[in-house]
């Protein structure tokens, strides 16, 4: 399914209705600067995806730990 956006021309540069980043003219934007801001982005996403795991690793010990001393509480609430 091909989705249909407006083209809009800001100046020289030609950009579409979703996020992008305009760089002035005046700035000296080259390729290698390019490439460092990607890698930059690379290594924060990962980051980023790093951060997710670890919460969903602290979510899932929370759930089984609930789970798991739920029993046990019962258990000394009813014989103490």
């Amino acid at each position: 399914m091909w989705r249909k956006e407006r083209v809009y021309e800001v100046g020289k540069i030609v950009t579409t209705t979703c996020d992008v980043d305009v760089v002035e003219e005046e700035t000296h934007f080259t390729s290698a600067s390019a490439h460092v801001h990607i890698w930059e982005i690379m290594v924060y996403n990962r980051d980023l995806q790093k951060i997710k795991e670890d919460i969903s690793d602290v979510e899932k010990r929370l759930k089984n730990s609930r789970i798991e001393n739920i029993p046990t509480y019962i258990k000394s609430f009813i014989f103490f």
